[in-house]
């Protein structure tokens, strides 16, 4: 069995892969980025280190050190971290300065390069985590045909936003785009969104176009169903097979009390498949 590294952003996905990990005998250690710290490791037979965004060279160093062989990216990493007070080390600054730009594709297509020319492999966020995707259908509540219309508007927007690397959520309403994600986040789109659109907005969150699982798959929760709730919104659309929901059975239990429509969605060669068309 090879020897792996979690590298752990904000979130509860960390986590949950780290239990299943040691529930299968799995070697591993964790590398909790300082800054987005939410999970605790300390009760798993695991050794954890804290590294600050900002050192890549450090990261790099542990692994060669580990003898980690594969790595796993899981948790959200706060871009708007790149410029606030950023000060990275020299191996990190000299990457970014070699890119053409700051989109998220691009930084994490390169650090993934640097993993792997260090010998180490990246494997697919769903490793472990297959049982928390999304499986296509309504998952709660029931779709009227006017609320069909905006749950195919929001998707098709959200994907077409990602073609452009600028971010996975979009919010919509009667037809009219509320809000998009772009740096800011989920969930301060949607408390924009909000402000904007006011009670039955819709949200759509889908992968990019070719999106690579290994970085930055799609990702709901309750903390996303709290705001989506707080918000009156009407439904949340996602993308099958290539969304995590967290804490899945809870949060379509919580979406269909509060009336909030849950949809899963497809893509299959450019084609969107609807959950109302099985």
């Amino acid at each position: 069995m090879t020897k792996k590294a979690l590298i752990a952003g904000w979130g509860q996905l960390p986590r949950l892969w780290a239990e299943k990990a040691a529930a299968q005998a799995e070697d591993f250690i964790v590398i909790k980025i300082a800054e987005e710290i939410t999970a605790e490791f300390s009760d798993l037979d695991c050794a954890e280190y804290t590294v600050n965004l900002t050192q890549l060279g450090e990261i790099l160093q542990l692994l060669k050190e580990e003898e980690i062989e594969e790595a796993i990216w899981l948790g959200k990493i706060q871009k708007a971290n790149l410029f606030n007070d950023f000060n990275p080390d020299q191996k990190l600054k000299q990457l970014l300065q070699q890119l053409p730009d700051l989109n998220d594709d691009t930084i994490l297509m390169a650090l993934a390069l640097e993993f792997i020319n260090s010998g180490v492999k990246i494997l697919p966020q769903t490793y472990l985590l297959e049982d928390q995707l999304a499986e296509p259908g309504i998952l709660a509540g029931e779709v009227d045909s006017e609320l069909k219309r905006d749950l195919i508007f929001a998707f098709e927007t959200a994907y077409n936003l990602g073609r452009f690397d600028i971010g996975q959520t979009a919010l919509v309403k009667d037809g009219a785009v509320m809000a998009l994600e772009a740096i800011e986040g989920t969930d301060e789109a949607i408390k924009r969104a909000a402000k904007f659109g006011g009670p039955g907005v819709v949200m759509a969150k889908c992968s990019k176009k070719n999106q690579d699982i290994r970085f930055d798959l799609p990702t709901v929760g309750l903390k996303t169903l709290e705001n989506l709730i707080e918000a009156e919104a009407g439904a949340l659309i996602i993308e099958a097979d290539k969304t995590f929901i967290l804490n899945k059975e809870e949060f379509c239990r919580r979406a269909a009390a509060e009336g909030i429509v849950i949809a899963a969605a497809e893509y299959n060669k450019e084609e969107l498949i609807l959950p109302w068309q099985k």
